[in-house]
């Protein structure tokens, strides 16, 4: 939606969609109109749409969230302009919310199957994952007229729907959708159509278990507001031993996550070296190093978690240097060049600035931002879902209040998470084919064991309930490192729980939302109003879900 003709982004979606022509395997066999693509390759675009676009990741990720959720500093903010990435956020979601209506409607008049069951399954999931994204983004936004402008003129401009009525509705899509995959039921239409699943190719039980991950995810998202019936979900799933996915499995370490790889989908990942070296401005923060150091010595000595090595690197000078979260005006002012593709070539990796332009503070790992093969984009991990679970277990929710299975499920996703960043950056290479393994030594002694001795529940100061949830969402906290928008997530959720450097006003939360896009408003002024003449179209608005 925006301020042309809806119909005519619908009718040419196909064509004009960035998810399969810039970044995406061109799998679609150049349909001639809307109506007449198959459906696989509707749903290959959906697929592709997955990925966060290269203002999005610029405009909202790196200039906005990371300093919102302190998981980084920004030393210096030069792009303002936020609207750019909130725009391309919507026009993603709402160009391919038509694809999905479409299938919907195609399913609804095919002679019913299991296999059609799972092909709708498949769509609703994507659905709901999507649409999960886009409320906790905005709050109220169109969604149950939204994309059916192609059927109906008057749905052209579609009424906004409020959070809490997405939520419970997209919750028992994901319900249905666990219900009704049918693992055995591989024959046609499913057959063809899997061949355009780019996120877990054909694997109905992966994608049971994405169905139940999220569902457990926005269930405890949604827990201070609706108890009852989060209760209930969050049991159903782990007493009913719902198959969720894995980040260890009792001693095993399973690592299953769904996610956007690169080199399994034939595209390279160029907008996030882009949207890093472009923006220029991100370096390891000092609340950060303090969850990963047990003091400041720059030669590293006090790093208890290998993650640091993981998602940072040192200094121009080969030291560990976090900038101030909070800086003052005696911090020196920072510069070099860490995000810039020099560091590809053979001999320059270490070049990270100059005399006259130094970097003083530790950057992201760069292996970690310029990989555009291996490095994936996560939709959600197996150590997630120990996190969500241990929360469970410690709150009591859905489930009796166990600390010694909250225990199990915390360390187990400190397992899944250390496991998951350092199988992924070492299979990570330079352009020039260096792999990380080569260039990034991690010390010998920085364990798992190493890491659990230090924040473990035993640890725990005071020895409450609430200081072991701290825990919890601290190291799920970490695990988000490249997932900015569910740590966003859990910091509005949990403020005060989490990591966070604060002097009065300075440090404080300044975002709850993003407001709605200005195309949007000018296109559809009237509903628009109707949603927020009451609350404010306002950053400062809360989600329905937050305290």
């Amino acid at each position: 939606m925006n301020k042309k003709s809806f119909l005519v982004l619908i009718l040419f979606s196909i064509l004009l969609t960035i998810s399969c022509t810039k970044d995406f395997d061109e799998i679609n066999n150049n349909p001639a109109a809307f109506t007449k693509a198959s459906d696989g390759s509707l749903f290959n675009d959906v697929i592709g749409s997955l990925k966060p676009g290269w203002n999005e990741q610029f405009y909202i990720n790196n200039e906005i969230l990371y300093k919102q959720t302190q998981m980084a500093a920004l030393f210096k903010e030069a792009w303002g302009n936020s609207t750019i990435g909130t725009e391309e956020i919507w026009k993603d979601y709402y160009t391919n919310l038509p694809n999905i209506r479409e299938l919907q409607r195609r399913f609804a008049l095919a002679t019913p199957s299991a296999a059609l069951n799972n092909m709708n399954a498949m769509v609703k999931i994507v659905l709901a994952y999507k649409t999960f994204k886009v409320t906790d983004f905005f709050g109220d936004i169109p969604f149950s007229d939204a994309g059916y402008g192609f059927l109906d003129v008057s749905k052209l401009r579609p009424k906004f729907d409020n959070q809490r009525s997405i939520y419970l509705f997209l919750l028992d899509e994901l319900k249905w959708a666990d219900e009704n995959i049918d693992i055995a039921a591989t024959a046609e239409p499913y057959a063809s159509f899997k061949s355009f699943d780019k996120l877990f190719f054909g694997d109905l039980s992966k994608w049971r278990k994405f169905a139940n991950s999220l569902r457990l995810r926005y269930a405890m998202r949604m827990s201070e507001k609706e108890p009852i019936i989060a209760g209930q979900i969050v049991s159903d799933i782990i007493n009913n031993d719902k198959p969720v996915l894995l980040g260890c499995n009792f001693s095993n370490t399973v690592l299953e996550v769904a996610a956007i790889y690169p080199n399994l989908c034939g595209y390279k990942n160029e907008s996030k070296i882009w949207s890093f070296r472009e923006h220029k401005n991100l370096r390891m923060g000092s609340t950060m190093w303090g969850e990963l150091s047990l003091h400041d010595s720059a030669d590293g000595s006090g790093i208890f978690d290998a993650r640091a090595y993981l998602f940072f690197d040192t200094n121009g000078d080969n030291k560990w240097a976090p900038y101030p979260q909070l800086p003052g005006g005696s911090t020196p002012a920072e510069g070099g060049f860490p995000y810039d593709k020099q560091r590809d070539k053979t001999g320059t990796y270490n070049v990270k600035g100059s005399p006259v332009n130094p970097c003083l503070n530790s950057p992201f790992n760069y292996f970690l931002i310029s990989d555009e093969n291996y490095i994936p984009d996560i939709l959600m991990t197996g150590a997630e879902v120990h996190f969500l679970k241990a929360e469970a277990f410690m709150k009591g929710i859905g489930v009796t209040q166990n600390e010694g299975n909250a225990s199990n499920e915390y360390l187990s996703g400190i397992q899944a998470s250390l496991a998951f960043w350092r199988n992924t950056l070492s299979n990570s290479n330079l352009l020039d084919g260096t792999n990380f393994d080569t260039l990034v030594k991690i010390p010998s002694n920085l364990t798992l064991f190493a890491l659990q001795n230090v924040v473990g529940f035993w640890n725990a100061v005071p020895q409450t309930d609430e200081a072991k949830l701290k825990l919890i969402y601290t190291q799920q906290w970490i695990d988000f490192f490249r997932q900015p928008s569910e740590a966003f997530a859990l910091v509005r959720r949990e403020y005060g729980k989490l990591p966070r450097e604060v002097n009065g006003s300075q440090g404080a939360l300044q975002y709850y939302r993003f407001v709605i896009p200005p195309s949007e408003i000018a296109y559809n002024q009237f509903n628009w109003a109707s949603a927020y003449s009451s609350q404010g179209d306002l950053v400062t608005t809360k989600m329905w879900w937050m305290k």
